[in-house]
Formats: C-alpha cells, sequence, structure tokens
C-alpha cells in the first residue's frame, strides 16, 4: 500500500506462515496475512505489520487540560489535542463513538504531519500537546517523533487512555517525552469483561503502577455509570486498588456518566458521585475529585493538609488560585503535588 498514513509498524513479533503478533496493546492479537487486528487499525501485509492511522488524524484543536481531566497539570494551560479513528476497548457508552468505531480507510483519510500539528500548536499558544477523545494507543507509531520534537521545543506531551498498552509501548512513550498520562479506569474485572470486550483490568492496574514508577505523572478517573459499577463494592475495589497502585497523593476523579452509544441508563446520581468521594477521602486518597458535575464544591482542589481551598474552579475553567509561587498552602505551607507551572492569569 502507497498511502501516507499506511507505514511500518514500530512493535511486532515475525511468526510462521507470515503471521505477525502485534505489541503495541495487551490484547497481542496474531494477525494473519492480509488481516487486521482487533481494532482495525494495523494490518498483516506480507508477513510484517502495518499501521493504517500513521498521522490519520479525527480531530485537531486546542482545549483546556482540565477537560481530560488533569487537575495537577500544568493548570490553567490549553493543550493542542487530536486523535485517529477506532479503539482496541468495545464500551457500550462511549462518548466519542464516531471515532472510536470508526474503521481507518487510507484511500480516503488524509495525512497530517507531525511538523504541522507542532507548528499549529506554537502558533495557537497551547502548553502542550495531548492525545484523546479515542484511545491514543493506536497512534503510537506516529506520536513517538512528535512527542521527541514537541519535548525538544518546550511543550508538555501527554496521553488520555484507557491505559491498556503493553509495558514495552510505554517505555518507548516515556523515552520519547510523554510525560504524564491519564488513565480510565471501567470497574472491576466482571465490567472490563462484561461491558468492554474481554479486558484483564490488571494490566491496568499495572500499567497505573508502572507508569508511577517511572515518573509519569498520573491520574485516575472512574467514570461511574448508573447500573454497572455505581454499587459500594465496586466502588471499594477501585479506592483500595488506586492506593495501592497509584498512591494516595495521586488524583482520582469520579466522573459523571450520561447516555451515550448503544447504554440508555439514566445519568449517575449526585449522591453516588458524592459518596465515592467520601469514601475516598475517607480511606487517605488526598486529591478525590467529582466531574461532569460544573460548580461542585468536590470539582475544586483541598489542602489536605488543613482543607483550605486551593483551587476554585467551574467545569474546566479556574476560578481563582491561592497556591503560594512554590505551590503550597498559604495557611498551612503544607505542598501540593502539581506539575509545571499554574496559569498567571488566573491567581487571584
Amino acid at each position: 500500500m502507497n498511502y501516507p498514513t499506511v507505514h511500518r509498524a514500530t512493535l511486532y513479533e515475525k511468526l510462521p506462515d507470515d503471521t505477525v503478533r502485534c505489541g503495541l496493546c495487551e490484547r497481542k492479537c496474531i494477525i494473519q496475512n492480509g488481516k487486521m487486528g482487533f481494532c482495525r487499525t494495523r494490518i498483516n501485509i506480507n508477513g510484517e505489520l502495518y499501521t493504517l492511522v500513521y498521522g490519520n488524524l479525527s480531530a485537531l484543536e486546542s482545549r483546556p487540560i482540565e477537560i481530560k481531566p488533569f487537575f495537577h497539570y500544568w493548570p490553567g494551560s490549553t493543550a493542542l489535542t487530536f486523535s485517529t479513528w477506532s479503539c482496541n476497548f468495545e464500551c457500550q457508552w462511549c462518548q466519542n463513538y464516531h471515532l472510536s468505531r470508526r474503521t481507518p480507510n487510507p484511500f480516503r483519510d488524509s495525512f497530517i504531519s507531525q511538523e504541522e500539528v507542532l507548528s499549529q500548536a506554537l502558533i495557537r499558544g497551547d502548553r502542550g500537546l495531548c492525545a484523546s477523545f479515542q484511545e491514543p494507543t493506536l497512534l503510537t507509531d506516529w506520536i513517538l517523533n512528535l512527542f521527541r520534537e514537541g519535548s525538544r521545543r518546550g511543550l508538555y506531551c501527554c496521553y488520555v487512555s484507557n491505559g491498556y498498552m503493553t509495558l514495552q509501548a510505554l517505555r518507548l512513550l516515556k523515552d520519547s517525552g510523554m510525560d504524564a498520562i491519564k488513565i480510565d479506569m471501567k470497574g472491576d474485572a466482571e465490567v472490563y469483561q462484561r461491558y468492554c470486550g474481554g479486558i484483564d483490568v490488571e494490566k491496568v492496574w499495572r500499567n497505573i503502577h508502572e507508569a508511577k514508577r517511572m515518573g509519569l505523572h498520573v491520574e485516575v478517573v472512574n467514570l461511574i455509570v448508573t447500573g454497572v459499577n455505581d454499587d459500594e463494592s465496586c466502588l471499594e475495589c477501585i479506592i483500595e486498588r488506586h492506593l495501592k497502585e497509584a498512591g494516595a497523593e495521586t488524583p482520582i476523579h469520579f466522573t459523571r456518566y450520561y447516555p451515550a452509544y448503544k447504554f440508555s441508563n439514566p445519568p449517575t446520581k449526585i449522591e453516588i458521585l458524592e459518596r465515592a468521594y467520601e469514601m475516598a477521602k475517607k480511606a487517605g486518597v488526598e486529591y478525590p475529585y467529582i466531574g461532569n458535575v460544573p460548580g461542585h464544591r468536590y470539582e475544586n482542589t483541598y489542602c489536605p493538609n488543613c482543607g483550605e481551598l486551593l483551587i476554585k474552579r467551574f467545569g474546566y475553567t479556574i476560578i481563582k488560585c491561592k497556591l503560594t509561587a512554590e505551590k503550597r498552602c498559604p495557611k498551612c505551607k503544607h505542598k501540593i503535588p502539581i506539575v509545571g507551572e499554574v496559569n498567571k492569569r488566573i491567581i487571584g
């Protein structure tokens, strides 16, 4: 295939009879000649694995970093955010199904170079780069060079991910300049098996742990879906594992679900989100948050030592920031773990 979005893949293993094993995500698809893997973005051509989404972008726009959500990573900044097509999960409530359920088409899709994306980020005044919207792991082959050059030019580089990449892929991303990852935690083992396409939840927890060990900034999101993962036992499981694998200082966002794609269950009750927040605080999580409820008091950052309100938010906007220049609580001087500069325009 002589198309710009078709490119030799980075991670795969050759097997007998022109078969290959993909090494990008933990599905590790075994793909016969002429066939695609589960995600539909990788194809075996004569015993070699190719990606169909090299520079094949489905979206490109400047977005607040808080919308990811990242609350402890370059607060108040914007990131040039981009995505490709398809996914390696099958979540039935996907908010971006128009992207995640579409198969890439190299005969029709257009190519965007890394240099063009970098230029756009600098022209728009974005502070960083963020792969998001659908699962960015599928775009990794193209992103590696983008992040290398972006880091060299002073841009931060991050992923908004389901966390199901292989450790080799995670290490390559870290080495290329990625310094933060937001990982969605869908629920317990049963939720992943029943609703996400037979996924092994332990691989996601492993990657959360390994990302922290590698020195990446990590934030975890638990979308609480009505009738799926909103029971107290599931919430307890997630909170306990979060403390074990990510640590007390790692933010966890309990986010409100709204009906989408194939799922019509009603939106998450606010009291369930509040209960999750309070359970996390009681268990020792220092920075729990509630998401998708603009104006709620639990979308703010409070000092875990004295309770002082430090960052007041409304949705994806920072209204007020009381942190000192050293990112400490002005009342008790407790150090708050925040990566990067706080946008000085929002400090009041």
